[in-house]
C-alpha cells in the first residue's frame, strides 16, 4: 500500500510516516498543498492522508481541485478542525474519512486498510487467490491453511498485485510501489522478488506481461 502524506507539521509528519512505513507502508510525505495534484498525476498512491490546515493552501481547496480533476484517490482528512460542521464540509467536499487531531495511530492505520479495502472492492481484511490468503492487519500468508513466511518487499508486491488482480503493472511502477522516492535499487529487485513469490507459491502465481511487465496470476 503506498500512502502520500501531506501535513505541515514535522514533529507529526516525521511521527506518522515513520509508522505506516513500519506497518508496510510505503509513505511519501509533503509539508505544502500545492504539488499535491502534480505529485498523484504523475505517481500512483493508493490513499491520500491530507491536513486541512496547509501553509500555503486550505487542504478542503486542494481536495476540491483533485475531485474536478476526476482524482478518485480515497482521501483521508486528519486535522485538530473537529466542528461537526467542518466534518460535514470535509466529507461533503469529496473526503471518504475524517479524524480528528490528537488520534490513536493504530485506528489511523486501520481506517487507511479499510479506506483501499473499499476502493479495490475487498469487504475484509483478507485478500484470497485459491487456496492462498492475505491477512493484511496482520502481514501474514497462508497457502492451504498453512502459513508461508515472506520478506517484507515479498508481502508488499503480493499484497499490490492482489489489490489489483486486473491490472498490468510495468517493472518502474512496481518499483516506485515498493520503494517509493527512497532512492536507487537494484536493477533486478522485482525479477528476484517476483522469482522468490514463485518459488514459494508456484510459477502462477504472478504472470509476465511480455513487452510490458507483470499482473496477478491464478494457481491451476
Amino acid at each position: 500500500m503506498r500512502v502520500l502524506l501531506v501535513e505541515d507539521d514535522p514533529l507529526l509528519g516525521e511521527g506518522v510516516s515513520h509508522t505506516l512505513r513500519r506497518e508496510g507502508m510505503s509513505t511519501e510525505w509533503l509539508k505544502e498543498g500545492a504539488n499535491v495534484a502534480a505529485t498523484l498525476k504523475h505517481s500512483p498512491f493508493d490513499v491520500l492522508v491530507l491536513d486541512l490546515g496547509l501553509p500555503d493552501l486550505d487542504g478542503l481547496q486542494v481536495l476540491s481541485h483533485l475531485r474536478r480533476q476526476g482524482q478518485t484517490l480515497p482521501v483521508l482528512i486528519l486535522t485538530a478542525r473537529d466542528d461537526i460542521s467542518d466534518r460535514v464540509r470535509g466529507l461533503d467536499g469529496g473526503a471518504d474519512d475524517y479524524l480528528v487531531k490528537p488520534f490513536d495511530i493504530a485506528e489511523l492505520v486501520a481506517r487507511l486498510r479499510a479506506l483501499v479495502r473499499r476502493h479495490a472492492g475487498q469487504a475484509s481484511g483478507c485478500l484470497q487467490l485459491g487456496p492462498l490468503r492475505i491477512d493484511q492487519a496482520g502481514r501474514t500468508v497462508t497457502l492451504s491453511g498453512n502459513e508461508v513466511g515472506l520478506g517484507r518487499r515479498e508481502f508488499d508486491l503480493l499484497e499490490f498485485l492482489l489489490l489489483h488482480p486486473s491490472r498490468v503493472f510495468s517493472r518502474d511502477q512496481l518499483v516506485e510501489q515498493l520503494y517509493g522516492w527512497d532512492g536507487d535499487v537494484e536493477s533486478n529487485v522485482i525479477e528476484v522478488h517476483v522469482h522468490h513469490l514463485r518459488r514459494k507459491f508456484g510459477t502462477g502465481v504472478v504472470k509476465t506481461v511480455r513487452g510490458v511487465g507483470y499482473r496477478l496470476g491464478e494457481f491451476t
